[in-house]
């Protein structure tokens, strides 16, 4: 019998991921927070906060195949995070023009008193940003509620010459990696039932 999956986040990107490849699942919001900590390494963070996503939901839900995600753009050991305002979102877009920056997914897969995880790094390539550009783009709305202050699946394509690594993840789940986790998870159970 298939066990229940539940996708621990509220952003439309992951919904539509997982289900593009087939899965069926309900979706139950972690309130976590994502306040970075002094000193904090960028690696430390992004797992970190996915960890405490996916056991804050586990805990309600014992029996459950939980995923939970966090998706964090750096360049350095700088962490962009979302934007406070356009003048925010500008120092962001200036940073990151005409310069390659990270893209880092950790993503946990809870079940059975288990935790799995894996990061997922992708190297991205802007172009040179003009102010209009900018400007524009902040006009959209897109960039508000998004770690860098731009969507990879939306209107800031059009600023990414060329990326390394997982496209998926740098939209906010890497599907080939998170697969591998819950086949994983799965395959640990059914031996343990044997």
């Amino acid at each position: 019998m298939a066990c229940r999956i539940i996708l621990a986040s509220q952003s439309p990107r992951r919904r539509e991921l997982l289900t593009q490849v087939g899965l069926s699942f309900d979706i139950v919001v972690a309130d976590v927070d994502e306040t970075v900590w002094e000193n904090e390494r960028v690696d430390a963070y992004v797992q970190r906060v996915a960890t405490t996503k996916a056991l804050t939901i586990a805990q309600h839900y014992p029996d459950a195949l939980v995923i939970a995600a966090d998706t964090i753009v750096c360049i350095g050991d700088e962490i962009l995070g979302k934007p406070k305002d356009y003048q925010d979102a500008r120092r962001m877009w200036l940073q990151l023009s005409g310069q390659r920056h990270q893209v880092k997914t950790t993503v946990v897969v809870a079940h059975s008193n288990r935790l799995l995880h894996d990061t997922v790094s992708t190297t991205v390539s802007f172009k040179d940003l003009s102010e209009a550009e900018m400007l524009q783009y902040w006009q959209t709305g897109e960039p508000q509620d998004k770690a860098g202050a731009y969507a990879i699946q939306g209107r800031a394509a059009a600023w990414v010459k060329h990326i390394e690594g997982s496209y998926s993840s740098v939209v906010g789940l890497p599907l080939y990696e998170t697969l591998q986790l819950i086949a994983d998870a799965q395959s640990d159970v059914s031996q343990q039932n044997f």
